[in-house]
């Protein structure tokens, strides 16, 4: 297929938006590693600069010296991502796939529970003494797993939609008859059908796990059990106390700036490791969905 002068000037006006788009994304991450390594009297200076002066692993340093409390922050927060995305992903697809049916008794209420609960809240104080007083969760790691993470009203309306308009009615019937229960169905249809949808809340879900450091500071005070946000949010509190109140050692060894930028760094280093894994899963979960669909 020959392409005319136009298509041409089209496909080259259209890789040079993509290229500056691109450099636009990437250049803040760039920015910000190369902040954590550069001299912390050079960030005094001249500022943060992607070519500068003098190079420093000070930052680094600093953070290895706390290398175990970090590694098990990390653990926690891993075990805690995995666990709370699966759990997450089940509560959110076995609410969506009845509401989604036509013939749900009571339909109507329970949509109407769930959108409530999307436009009103009981407020930061009722919660945390529900939590604290009743269930009992403070200074454990459900307090991690279960404050406004594990369900998502919004993502249940999503997914209800979702399975509405592109899993047919006429796939349930037929399964029905030939016998299936409703867990069946949900197992061998809905699951395979709506995984797009799926993949999609999950990946969204662990990334809420992942950089949320709220349930801990409101529900964690044992530092033994510190997410990865937690502590690296408890670290550039210390530094920043050690720097106001000239605290800090002798020698000036605490990098405050460079710190919190190699803080920043580590903090969001594994989803940048997960990301292309994650986006190939996804496009996969897509192209079967599309194609069952």
């Amino acid at each position: 297929m020959v392409k005319s002068k136009q298509d041409k000037r089209f496909e080259l006006f259209a890789s040079i938006v993509m290229i500056l788009v691109m450099a636009v994304i990437i250049f803040p991450f760039v920015l910000l590693f190369v902040s954590s390594i550069t001299d912390e009297n050079t960030l005094l200076i001249n500022g943060y600069s992607i070519f500068p002066k003098k190079l420093s692993l000070d930052a680094y340093k600093y953070i290895w010296n706390s290398g175990s409390v970090i590694m098990r922050a990390y653990a926690t927060t891993v075990c805690i991502t995995l666990v709370g995305t699966i759990c997450h992903v089940a509560i959110v697809a076995l609410v969506a796939y009845p509401l989604s049916l036509r013939n749900l008794p009571g339909k109507r209420v329970f949509n109407f529970l769930i959108l409530f609960t999307i436009l009103f809240h009981g407020g930061l104080v009722p919660t945390y003494m529900i939590y604290t007083t009743v269930l009992h969760i403070k200074d454990t790691y459900l307090a991690l797993l279960v404050p406004n993470l594990l369900f998502s009203s919004f993502n249940a309306i999503i997914v209800r939609t979702y399975l509405r308009t592109n899993v047919p009615s006429e796939l349930y019937e037929s399964a029905k008859i030939d016998g299936a229960s409703e867990f069946r169905i949900f197992r061998e249809i809905v699951l395979p059908l709506g995984k797009p949808i799926f993949v999609t809340i999950a990946v969204f879900a662990g990334l809420n796990y992942w950089n949320d450091w709220t349930n801990g500071l409101y529900y964690i005070s044992d530092s033994s059990k510190y997410s990865i946000q937690q502590l690296l949010n408890v670290m550039v509190k210390n530094i920043q106390y050690l720097t106001q109140y000239g605290r800090a050692p002798a020698n000036g060894a605490i990098p405050s700036i460079g710190l919190r930028m190699a803080i920043a760094f580590i903090a969001m280093l594994p989803i940048l490791i997960m990301y292309p894994f994650l986006t190939k899963y996804f496009e996969k979960g897509i192209t079967l969905g599309s194609v069952k669909g």
